[in-house]
């Protein structure tokens, strides 16, 4: 078997670039000129540990998969990154290993992707192999393996400099080969590596103590939604939508359109938006004048009837009140309501329900997307109670989206706090500050 103490480094034939590219905190390509914090040095990082390329055994050969040798993939690095992995989608095996390029790497190897998705780290907590998405190192005695793995993560979006690419960015291996580290001694490292490893433990715990509390948060609404629209009450009267409401179809348009110029409601203003947001509407130019029935008006309701996005077909919004004409695209359908029969709000609250939601976009007709039609609409069965019940019912599901949302943007704050203070940590580690406030 192919092993790396048996066989040489194979990492491409070009040598290093000649070119540099300044640092962001802790690395470079080329030897940079601003100095190194007090302690520190800058090294080139081919001293302080040996580089690997993967390689991918040719799937034309199903006989080189399903072993026991793990091969890390993009999606393992996504999954895990940050961490040691342990295990991987795909195991190759010996026949994989011996006829093709790929290498068996020891474990603490550091890999770092570099294309396709460019910025993701993972430690080897065994000995693996990885596709050639990845540069992989090998430290020496004299280079923490975690620590450069912080540093990595460290540079964050900032390691898109090194890459190139019209269609995907990639970091190529000239500059992989120049990259030089700024780092302190080894028993620094490991201090450093210890401090980060300790304060990111919390920050994980606080992080998913946030991110349960938000989505515990977003469940509470949708949790008295189904409780509202499930238990209907005395007076309570099912009717499909079509007997109480009529649906328009929104504007087709394009860029080659000569006529008039108003405010449109397109898909990309839906969102998480409970009313229309009629302030900040894009223009478009329609074919000829606007016809009767398309100018929109206050309490009409608007939902996706189709996109390229699954996530936005059936969303909904209630339009406020209208200071000019204007209408939507022809992704959307309005629905106007009979008002002796039934309030917009609480419709619109039946309407953005997930279980609602999944009924009307549930086999949706599109060869590869949902959509919902008038057709669809029509036949909703809807349960009215008395109009009057209908506006308590609204104004009380008003009060608990408010609280709802006023939560949610509570937690988002915290999870955004704590990625600043990630952010901060690694960048005090970097910079020679966390180690000073540690010596």
């Amino acid at each position: 078997m192919k092993t790396v103490e048996s066989r040489a480094t194979e990492t491409g034939g070009r040598g290093a670039t000649t070119r540099h590219i300044p640092p962001k905190l802790a690395l470079a390509v080329g030897m940079p000129t601003p100095p190194a914090p007090s302690g520190w040095r800058w090294t080139e990082l081919t001293e302080l540990a040996r580089l690997e390329s993967g390689h991918t055994p040719s799937r034309k050969h199903p006989e080189y998969w399903g072993g026991t040798i793990p091969w890390i993939g993009i999606k393992d690095a996504r999954a895990n990154h940050g961490r040691r992995i342990e295990s991987t989608l795909e195991r190759t095996n010996e026949l994989g290993i011996e006829n093709s390029s790929a290498r068996i790497l020891p474990e603490n190897t550091v890999c770092l992707s570099r294309t396709a998705s460019v910025g993701y780290v993972v430690v080897m907590a065994r000995p693996m192999a990885t596709s050639q998405d990845f540069v992989n190192w090998v430290c020496s005695k004299h280079l923490d393996p975690d620590f450069l793995k912080y540093l990595f993560i460290a540079e964050g979006d900032g390691l898109l400099r090194f890459s190139s690419g019209a269609v995907h960015q990639t970091i190529y291996f000239p500059e992989v080969k120049a990259f030089h580290i700024c780092h302190p001694p080894l028993a620094e490292q490991r201090r450093i590596v210890s401090l980060l490893d300790e304060a990111f433990a919390g920050l994980a715990n606080a992080k998913a103590n946030a991110e349960k509390n938000l989505q515990s948060a977003r469940a509470l609404f949708e949790s008295h939604l189904q409780s509202v629209f499930t238990e209907p009450g005395d007076g309570w009267v099912q009717k499909q939508l079509g007997e109480i409401a009529e649906f328009r179809n929104g504007l087709n348009y394009s860029k080659s359109s000569n006529g008039q110029t108003l405010p449109v409601v397109g898909v990309g203003d839906f969102q998480s938006n409970f009313y229309a947001p009629m302030e900040n509407l894009q223009s478009a130019t329609i074919d000829g004048q606007l016809r009767d029935g398309y100018a929109i008006r206050r309490n009409d309701i608007l939902t996706v009837r189709s996109n390229g996005s699954k996530e936005l077909v059936g969303r909904c919004m209630l339009v406020p009140e209208v200071s000019e004409v204007a209408s939507y695209s022809g992704f959307v359908i309005r629905i106007r309501v009979n008002a002796d029969e039934l309030v917009p709000r609480f419709l619109l609250h039946f309407l953005k329900s997930s279980s609602t939601r999944d009924r009307l976009t549930r086999e949706g007709g599109g060869a590869n997307i949902s959509n919902i039609n008038q057709a669809k609409l029509s036949s909703l069965p809807v349960v009215v109670p008395p109009l009057k019940m209908q506006e308590e019912i609204a104004n009380s599901l008003d009060q608990v989206s408010t609280e709802t949302q006023r939560l949610v943007r509570l937690y988002e704050r915290k999870l955004a706090a704590l990625e600043a203070l990630k952010k901060s940590l690694l960048r005090q580690a970097f910079t020679g500050e966390l180690g000073a406030q540690a010596a």
